[in-house]
């Protein structure tokens, strides 16, 4: 039994990769699960790209060169917490009075 050793050891390596190959977690039949997770990602990447690209645009909004006031006014309130996201909110001017 002992000569046959070395053979049977490399046969039982080669049947582990053998089987690795075809079933394991890159094998060569588990490409619908690569595919679906790939679709997965693609999703989630559009979803956060939208995401910068909003928040790109409010920064730029806030810079000082370029400032929008109804902008910085939202953020100021949100921040502030004088109001809450569904309120309508309507200035009013106020009459001056001559002193």
């Amino acid at each position: 039994m002992r000569p046959y050793a070395p053979t049977g050891v490399i046969f039982l390596l080669i049947l582990y990769f053998g089987v690795q190959a075809l079933t394991g977690e890159r094998g060569l039949l588990s490409h619908g699960d690569r595919a679906e997770m790939l679709a997965q990602r693609q999703v989630e990447l559009a979803q956060l790209e939208a995401q910068r690209n909003d928040l790109e645009l409010r920064v730029r909004y806030l810079r000082t060169d370029n400032l929008s006031r109804d902008l910085l006014e939202e953020r100021a309130r949100v921040i502030l917490g004088f109001a809450t996201p569904g309120d309508y909110l309507i200035p009013v001017e106020r009459p001056t009075t001559a002193s």
